[in-house]
C-alpha cells in the first residue's frame, strides 16, 4: 500500500488511479542522443569555418559589442557574453583566459597566469582585456556574418564569425564530448601563412606542431595531426657545468611544478640520483638540477628522458564541426579548407564593396545631373507629391543614358532630400573628382575580383609582415633517438647470490654480494650442470643450485664472450666453446651441454671484452695415460652459438683447469658512428663513420667556441650544437686554428696538440669576450686562402695562399700563436690540404667468430698459447 493512500478507507482507495509501468527506453534514447548532440556540437568541438567552439565565439562577439579601444574588466565581458552563453560564468571566465594566454587575439592587462609555471591568471574582477588589432582586423565584419537569435531570443549572436586566417591550427583546440574528443595541436603562426600561400599557389606543405612552452619534437609519427598519429615532446636540457643540468625548456602539457614533481618521485624511486633541485622560472624558464659527485650528466639527461615527464607524447586527434556534423580531417585538410573559406569570404567582401561604390557613383552622378542641369527647379510648380517625382523623372531621362542601372523611385526620393545649402555651394569639379575616384576604385575593386588568387596571397603578405614579427618557431624539430630504460637507470638496490641453494635476489643481505644494479634490469645466471637463466631482479628468485657466475644481463650484447669447457654427461669426453648470449626468453632455462644427464663443467669464464686466456688442462691418472697436463689457448676456437656441440678437448677425465694467462681481445675494434639527426653515437651503422675504436682511443671535439677536448667514445654522450669538429683523435696529430684576436684586431694562427685528454681547453689568445674563432683544421697540411678587402683609391690585391705548417710551428695549446697579416682581410677560405701520407702501424686482425660456421675438432697438440683477460671460475673433479 502506497504510504500516501494509508490513510484513505478502502472504498476511496479503490477509486485512486492503478500503478502503470512506464518504459523509459525510448526515453533513453532520445534524449541521450540529445544531449549527446548538444555536447559535441555546443560544447567541445569547434567549428572547421572559424575555429571557435561556441564558449570562445560568444566571448570574442561580446568583446566587439564592448570594444571602444580601451580596456574592460573581464568580469564585465564574462557578465555580457552570459547574454549569449547559456551556462555559468566560471566556464566563461577559464575559456575567456585560454585564449588571453595564447596571446593572438586578445590584448590583456593584470594578472592573467602562467603557461609555464601552471599559475592560475587573478579573479576577472582584477584583470582587463581589449581586442587585439589583429583580431579587429580577421575575425570581424558584419556585412558578411550570418546571424542568429540568441538562447533566449533577445539577442543577435553570429553564427560563424568570418574569420579569414587559419585561427583553429594557430591556437589549437582540446574538448571531451560524448562518445568523442578532439585535439588539435597549435602551430605556427609564419608557417601557416606560408602554407595558405603554397595552397593558393597549388604547391603542396607540411605542417608541424609548434608549441608556446618551446622544447624539442620528434614529429616523424604526426601523421599529418589524424588518428593514430602521435608527436614525443622533450624538455631542453644542456649541462651548465660539470655538475649542474639546467632545463630551459619543457614539454607542451606539462608545467614547471609537474615537471620538478616527475624528478623528485623518480630520484625517490632511485631511478635517478640528484643532490637539489632549483626553480628560477620567472619570464623564462630555468630549473637547475644539482648532481652529486661522480654522476655522469649525458647517462642523467637521458634518464630524465627517461623516467621523468621531461619527455612525453601527444596524440593528436582532429575533429572539427562540418555541417553541424563531427568530422575527422587532418591538419592538411583543414588548412586547405580554412584557406578556401578566407578566399570565398574575401570575394563576398570585394563584391559588397563593390555593390557599395557602384551605389556611391550612381548616386553621386545622379546628383550632378539634378544640380547641374538645375532640374530642382521643375518641382517648383508641382503641388503633389506624384507630380514631383515625375518632373525630376523627366528632367533627368535625356541625362541617364550613360548610368549602370535604372533610376528607381528611391534614388529620387533622395534627391528630394537634397538641402539649398548644398545646391548652392556644388562645385562641378569636386563632383567629378569625386565620380572618377569612385570609378578608380571601381575598377580596382573588380581588378581584385578578376584575380581573386593573387588579391587573397597579397592578403596573407601583408599579414605576415604586419603581424608576423616575433612569432617565430619556438618548438625545435628533430628525431630522438630511443633511449633504453634498463641502461640509464640508477643502480639503486644490491644484488646477492646463494649460490650453493641457487637463489638470487635483492633481499638476501646475509649472503654474498654480487653487484650494484637498478630494479628494472635482468640478471643473467649460469650453474655447475651447465645450465644458464636470464629473469627479472626481485627479491627472491630459484634459477639452480650451485651457482657459478651471476651479472647483469645486456640486450645485444656482441662483446661479452663467455669461454667454456664441459663434461659431456658422467663418463663422456669434454668439449670447448665460446659464444655470446645476445637474446633470450626471460625465465627459460638454456642448456648449454648436450643435455646429457650428469654433464658439468670444468671451466667457466666471463669476458667482458671478448678476451681469450690459456688454461692449464690436469688430467686424471688412469691407465697408461702418459700426458697428463697441456694447454688451451680460447684464442684459437672460434665465436659461436650458444647451443653449438663445440671442439673435443680430450675423451679422457679432467682433474682441473686453471688459468695460465690471461688474454687480449680477440674482437675486432669497434666501429663508431655519428647520427647528426639525433646527435648521438651508435654502432648500427646510422650516420658518418668516425672510425673503429679500441679501448684506449678517443674523440676530439672542437666547439666554434674554442674549447678542444677529448672524450671516451660512450654511445650514452649527447654533443650540443656548437660542435665544429668530431673525429678520431689522432694524439700526434698538430691542430690549425685561425682566430680573431679582438684586442689587437688582428687575424691570428696557430698549431697546437691537446696537452691534457681528460680536461677540455680554451685556445683562442687573449682575454677578450669579442675574439672569435674563424675556422678550424685537423689536416696534416692545411691551406687557407687570405682574400684582401680593397682599399678606397688602391688597385685590388690578389688573394695570398698560406700554408700553415710552413708557416707556424707546433705551440703550447695556451700559445697566442703568430699574427697572420697585417693587411685587412675580406675572406678567409679553408683550401684542399697539402698531400701527406700517413705512417700506419700495421696490425695483425683476428677474424670475428660470429662470421663462422664451420666447426673443427681441434687436436690437443696443434693448440697454442696466448693471453686473456678474464673473470674465471675453476672447477675440480
Amino acid at each position: 500500500m502506497d504510504i500516501e493512500n494509508q490513510d484513505l478507507l478502502p472504498e476511496e482507495q479503490d477509486n485512486q488511479p492503478k500503478e502503470q509501468l512506464i518504459r523509459v527506453t525510448g526515453m533513453y534514447k532520445d534524449w541521450f542522443l540529445d544531449y549527446a548532440s548538444y555536447v559535441i556540437l555546443e560544447r567541445a568541438v569547434p567549428a572547421v569555418e572559424d575555429g571557435f567552439k561556441p564558449v570562445q565565439r560568444r566571448i570574442m562577439h561580446s568583446m566587439k559589442d564592448l570594444d571602444d579601444g580601451r580596456y574592460n574588466k573581464v568580469a564585465n565581458i564574462v557578465g555580457h557574453t552570459m547574454q549569449y552563453h547559456p551556462h555559468g560564468d566560471a566556464s566563461i571566465g577559464d575559456a575567456m583566459v585560454q585564449i588571453g594566454q595564447k596571446d593572438l587575439l586578445i590584448d590583456t592587462q593584470g594578472n592573467w597566469g602562467n603557461v609555464l609555471t601552471g599559475d592560475r591568471a587573478a579573479a576577472p574582477r582584477y584583470i582587463e582585456a581589449r581586442l587585439s588589432k589583429f583580431a579587429t582586423e580577421v575575425i570581424y565584419n558584419p556585412k558578411i556574418t550570418e546571424w542568429q537569435l540568441s538562447y533566449d531570443g533577445r539577442k543577435k549572436e553570429p553564427v560563424n564569425l568570418p574569420v579569414r586566417f587559419p585561427l583553429l591550427l594557430a591556437q589549437g583546440a582540446e574538448g571531451i564530448a560524448v562518445g568523442l574528443s578532439t585535439r588539435i595541436l597549435p602551430h605556427n603562426f609564419n608557417e601557416l601563412i606560408d602554407a595558405s600561400i603554397k595552397h593558393l599557389k597549388g604547391k603542396k606543405f607540411t605542417l608541424f606542431p609548434d608549441f608556446p612552452t618551446a622544447g624539442e619534437a620528434d614529429v616523424s609519427n604526426y601523421n599529418d595531426g589524424e588518428r593514430g598519429g602521435r608527436v614525443r615532446i622533450r624538455a631542453k636540457i644542456s649541462q651548465y657545468d660539470k655538475n649542474t643540468l639546467a632545463i630551459t625548456e619543457i614539454p607542451f602539457g606539462t608545467t614547471t611544478s609537474t615537471l620538478i614533481d616527475s624528478i623528485l618521485k623518480a630520484n625517490d624511486k632511485g631511478k635517478i640520483k640528484i643532490k637539489r633541485i632549483e626553480d628560477n622560472t620567472a619570464e623564462f624558464v630555468e630549473i637547475l638540477i644539482y648532481l652529486p659527485p661522480n654522476i655522469s650528466p649525458d647517462k642523467t639527461i637521458d634518464a630524465l628522458y627517461a623516467f621523468t615527464n621531461c619527455e612525453n607524447s601527444v596524440a593528436p586527434l582532429g575533429c572539427v564541426i562540418i555541417d553541424n556534423k563531427p568530422i575527422f580531417l587532418g591538419v592538411t585538410e583543414m588548412l586547405k579548407r580554412s584557406t578556401d573559406h578566407t578566399l570565398s569570404l574575401l570575394k563576398s567582401d570585394l563584391e559588397i564593396k563593390l555593390d557599395e561604390l557602384e551605389e556611391q557613383w550612381h548616386f553621386a552622378s545622379l546628383e550632378r545631373i539634378f544640380i547641374e542641369n538645375r532640374i530642382y527647379r521643375d518641382i517648383e510648380e508641382e503641388e503633389t507629391w506624384e507630380g514631383v517625382i515625375n518632373a525630376i523623372d523627366n528632367g533627368l531621362k535625356p541625362h541617364v543614358t550613360h548610368l549602370r542601372r535604372a533610376v528607381t523611385e528611391e534614388d529620387i526620393t533622395r534627391l528630394t532630400e537634397i538641402r539649398i545649402k548644398r545646391i548652392s555651394k556644388f562645385d562641378i569639379d569636386k563632383a567629378q573628382q569625386k565620380i572618377d575616384a569612385l570609378e578608380e576604385d571601381i575598377a580596382k575593386i573588380k581588378h581584385h575580383l578578376d584575380h581573386l588568387v593573387e588579391y587573397a596571397i597579397a592578403y596573407f603578405t601583408r599579414l605576415k609582415k604586419e603581424y608576423g614579427e616575433g612569432k617565430e618557431r619556438l618548438t625545435a624539430l628533430r628525431l630522438f633517438d630511443d633511449i633504453e630504460a634498463s641502461k640509464v637507470a640508477m643502480r639503486n638496490t644490491k644484488l646477492y647470490v646463494n649460490r650453493k641453494e641457487g637463489f638470487i635476489g635483492t633481499s638476501l643481505k646475509k649472503d654474498e654480494f654480487v653487484t650494484d644494479c637498478s630494479d628494472i634490469d635482468d640478471i643473467i645466471c649460469f650453474t655447475g650442470d651447465g645450465k644458464m637463466m636470464v629473469s627479472k631482479v626481485d627479491a627472491k628468485t630459484f634459477v639452480g643450485k650451485d651457482i657459478i657466475h651471476v651479472a647483469v644481463f645486456k640486450k645485444k650484447d656482441k662483446r661479452t664472450i663467455y669461454n667454456l669447457i664441459y663434461r659431456d654427461g658422467k663418463n663422456g669426453a669434454s668439449y670447448i666453446k665460446r659464444f655470446a648470449v645476445t637474446s633470450i626468453t626471460r625465465d627459460k632455462e638454456y642448456d648449454l651441454t648436450q643435455g646429457k644427464k650428469d654433464s658439468k663443467l670444468s671451466y667457466f669464464s666471463a669476458n667482458y671484452n671478448g678476451e681469450a686466456e690459456v688454461v692449464t688442462v690436469y688430467l686424471r691418472q688412469v691407465g697408461s695415460i702418459k700426458k697428463l697436463k697441456f694447454e688451451i689457448d680460447f684464442a684459437d676456437m672460434l665465436i659461436k652459438g650458444r647451443n653449438v656441440k663445440g671442439n673435443i678437448v680430450t675423451k679422457y677425465a679432467i682433474k682441473r683447469v686453471e688459468l695460465k694467462e690471461e688474454g687480449v681481445s680477440t674482437l675486432k675494434p669497434r666501429r663508431i658512428w655519428f647520427d647528426d639527426s639525433v646527435k648521438r653515437l651508435n654502432v648500427d651503422e646510422r650516420g658518418e663513420l668516425l672510425g673503429e675504436f679500441k679501448g684506449e682511443d678517443r674523440l676530439l671535439i672542437i666547439t666554434q667556441d674554442g674549447i678542444a677536448k677529448t672524450i671516451k667514445p660512450e654511445l650514452t654522450t649527447r654533443f650540443d650544437e656548437e660542435i665544429i669538429i668530431l673525429e678520431k683523435w689522432a694524439p700526434k696529430k698538430a691542430i690549425s686554428a685561425i682566430y680573431w684576436e679582438a684586442d689587437k684586431e688582428r687575424y691570428y694562427v696557430k698549431r697546437f696538440q691537446i696537452e691534457h685528454p681528460d680536461k677540455e681547453d680554451y685556445f683562442i689568445g687573449g682575454d677578450n669576450e669579442k675574439s672569435y674563432l674563424e675556422l678550424v683544421s685537423t689536416d696534416y697540411i692545411p691551406q687557407v686562402e687570405l682574400v684582401y678587402a680593397k682599399l678606397r683609391g688602391k688597385d685590388q690585391k690578389e688573394s695570398d695562399i698560406v700554408n700553415i705548417e710552413e708557416f707556424i710551428s707546433v705551440k703550447g695549446i695556451k700559445a697566442l700563436g703568430n699574427q697572420l697579416t697585417a693587411e685587412k682581410i675580406k675572406q678567409i677560405n679553408l683550401l684542399d690540404p697539402v698531400p701527406y701520407e700517413v705512417e700506419e702501424e700495421i696490425e695483425e686482425e683476428q677474424e670475428e667468430s660470429e662470421e663462422e660456421t664451420q666447426s673443427d675438432t681441434l687436436e690437443i697438440g696443434e693448440l697454442k698459447k696466448g693471453s686473456s683477460e678474464s673473470q674465471i671460475t675453476l672447477f675440480d673433479e
